[in-house]
């Protein structure tokens, strides 16, 4: 996690006493994300990963099973996700983009940069995407699209506000269907 982690404590307390899922781990590449907080918070473990550190499998897949990991999700985690990993997680690791892919995406497209790109291009509609993660950034198949509209007086902060009312109502549900491989 990179941000502020708003995402991440409404997966934890969307999954707080599952018999089905759990949240074993957070992982961030920042030491001061919020999400770690959150994360402490609620009585999850978390841990820190450097850049090199992410792209170590003597690392990272030693840490996964520690935490007996089976399905990655990614939002507001901004590295790419090294190719070691997906292979070790195919169709297993999955990740949230504030726009409707295809639009808007790709490398430097996050947080504020797409909500800015929408604006300026006068965009009447925005949403979140829920994607599996391959090799090619934002490229993975769309498991989930949601609409928003939005109008020639929102500003960015507004279209971002809008679309992530969408992360929170529907992300917790996306993710809890796909690891069960259900219908959206």
């Amino acid at each position: 996690m990179s941000g502020s982690g708003s995402n991440c404590e409404n997966l934890i307390r969307y999954f707080e006493g599952s018999e089905r899922i759990a949240t074993p781990l957070v992982v961030s590449n920042k030491p001061d994300a919020y999400a770690l907080v959150r994360a402490y918070e609620l009585g999850v473990p978390a841990a820190v990963v450097s850049k090199t550190e992410l792209n170590d499998p003597e690392v990272m897949l030693p840490l996964l099973h520690k935490y007996d990991i089976h399905f990655v999700v990614l939002a507001g985690f901004l590295p790419l996700i090294p190719d070691f990993l997906i292979a070790a997680y195919p169709r297993k690791i999955v990740n949230l983009h504030p726009a409707l892919l295809p639009k808007y995406g790709g490398k430097g497209m996050w947080g504020h940069h797409v909500h800015e790109a929408v604006k300026a291009a006068g965009e009447t509609e925005t949403g979140m995407t829920v994607h599996y993660v391959t090799p090619v950034c934002d490229g993975g198949e769309i498991i989930a699209q949601y609409k928003v509209a939005i109008s020639p007086d929102d500003s960015v902060d507004d279209i971002a506000a809008k679309e992530h009312e969408l992360e929170m109502r529907y992300f917790p549900e996306i993710v809890e269907k796909t690891i069960f491989s259900e219908k959206i």
